[in-house]
């Protein structure tokens, strides 16, 4: 494998399945059929393809992997492509996921067909080459380029009031993203380069560091979503069809903490420590905030996408501990979030096709006709909650344990949410599956059938297998993370040492 362009070939595959899906015509049932078979077959070679790298990983190296280079823009900006410990994972998640989101839509997406599985191919590529840039300008193109098929999905596809939300996404996102623009093109006059290696161990003025390091934090911070610019969020995946909430809960999220690892920590040390206490605060304000607002939701997809914001908050408490534990509990935090959201909204979108709404007080006793979705359901809560033997219980614990060496105080807000997470989502489903079965047109609604429990066997299956045997996916990431908390610690000694020469002198 050392001459085959693996990460090349996972990354652009899925446009030679938009090529393909463009060269189909004839009759408008055979395009659509075709369209979907050529969309899941692409996705299913993806992810095929991305196990190469499961395999072939060597989890002993905390540099980068499967690295390819060729010359682009000229001026030192490459095309450079290269996955370590931390981002494989995140290539890993999103090739697992697209097959799901292609299946989920089947049976539900009744126009332009052709245009959303296209949609969707195109996303998978961008999604990858976001994990896998090494280059700036590379992961600016790719970062931003998500936003387009993303922006359509809601627009064209989504409910009532989908072109707004569109809007607020596409324009909350951008914003951000000019300012790390600018801050790249710094970058790029103070050291002459856009690799992003080199940079990770250039040492930038400390003064510098805070404008760039907020700069970046504008970008991020809009993206995972924190508060207070995560308003974009509940709107986005209440009017996105249940497949773009499924990509926006599962992936798209995991940009913004992956950012902060990639850049913020290892190219700005000194002002992520210095601003680490702005970090905490908007942190431990995201989880319980936005856990009290979960609770006086009516809307199915609306408490979930505030649990979403909930979760981030201790995916960047666990970035901004500075230890292994945080780091390494954040990333299982993401990859769980990542099964888990998926499968709520995936859940919501089951009962949402047979009834149309998503209104909380028209369902209740779906237990007494829908067992089997009625115990799916009830282990994503649990999984939601992080109940033992998920994965979100190994991340929140190891989350809790790295920031509660930082700040007792702040691990105990941290804790405070767990026990408001518990509430919310016990709450939605004792509304939703206990109860009697009152309404009339409740009567009538079938079980999940084999194509939805094919979908969600993975799910559960991964869900658990990350929570029992955590270590066949902390066992990756171990070395990169060991490294990057190693590299952060001298960066900052160094830092407090020339600060005490000067005083000295």
């Amino acid at each position: 494998m050392e001459y085959f362009p693996i990460l090349f070939a996972i990354t652009f595959l899925p446009l030679l399945g938009v090529l393909i899906i463009l060269g189909i015509s004839g009759e408008k049932e055979i395009v659509e059929r075709n369209a979907r078979n050529a969309a899941l077959l692409t996705t299913v070679a993806t992810f095929l393809f991305s196990m190469v790298l499961w395999f072939s990983f060597d989890k002993n190296t905390a540099g980068f992997q499967f690295v390819e280079e060729a010359e682009w823009l000229g001026s030192g900006i490459k095309y450079k492509m290269g996955v370590d410990g931390i981002s494989v994972l995140f290539v890993l998640l999103t090739t697992f996921i697209m097959p799901i989101c292609i299946l989920c839509g089947w049976n539900t997406i009744k126009t332009r067909v052709k245009e959303y599985m296209i949609a969707f191919l195109l996303l998978e590529c961008f999604m990858i080459g976001v994990f896998c840039s090494l280059d700036l300008v590379l992961f600016y193109v790719f970062f931003e380029a998500g936003l387009i098929p993303m922006f359509l999905i809601i627009g064209v596809w989504g409910g009532n009031n989908r072109v707004y939300a569109a809007y607020k996404l596409f324009l909350y996102t951008l914003l951000g993203s000019v300012l790390m623009l600018v801050a790249m093109l710094y970058m790029y006059g103070q050291a002459g380069t856009t690799d992003i290696p080199t940079l990770m161990q250039y040492s930038f003025e400390p003064h510098a560091q805070t404008w760039l390091f907020l700069a970046f934090f504008a970008s991020f911070a809009v993206k995972m979503p924190m508060w207070p610019v995560h308003t974009w969020l509940p709107d986005a995946h209440v009017q996105a069809p249940t497949a773009g909430s499924v990509i926006l809960a599962g992936i798209l999220l995991k940009m913004g903490g992956y950012g902060f690892l990639r850049f913020s920590l290892p190219m700005f040390p000194v002002a992520s420590e210095e601003l680490a206490w702005l970090i905490y605060s908007l942190s431990c304000i995201a989880i319980i905030y936005t856990s009290l607002v979960a609770l006086r939701q009516t809307d199915m997809k609306k408490l979930i996408a505030y649990s979403s914001v909930a979760h981030m908050g201790f995916v960047t408490l666990g970035i901004f501990a500075f230890n292994v534990q945080g780091i390494e509990g954040a990333i299982i935090v993401m990859l769980a979030h990542g099964f888990v959201a998926s499968a709520l909204f995936l859940c919501v979108g089951v009962i949402y096709d047979r009834l149309h709404t998503r209104d909380i007080d028209r369902y209740g006793g779906l237990v007494n006709i829908m067992p089997r979705y009625a115990f799916v359901f009830m282990f994503f809560t649990m999984a939601s909650v992080g109940l033992p033997g998920t994965g979100n219980f190994v991340g929140e614990i190891l989350v809790l344990v790295g920031i509660f060496k930082v700040s007792s105080w702040v691990a105990f807000f941290a804790l405070f949410g767990v026990i408001l997470s518990a509430a919310y989502m016990l709450y939605l489903y004792r509304r939703v599956v206990f109860g009697e079965l009152i309404k009339e047109d409740l009567k009538n609604m079938l079980d999940i059938d084999r194509r939805e429990i094919f979908i969600f066997a993975p799910l559960v299956i991964l869900t658990l297998w990350m929570g029992i045997y955590p270590a066949t996916f902390m066992d990756f990431m171990h070395v990169s993370v060991d490294n990057l908390v190693v590299q952060h610690e001298a960066s900052m000694a160094t830092y407090h040492a020339t600060i005490e020469t000067v005083a000295g002198n």
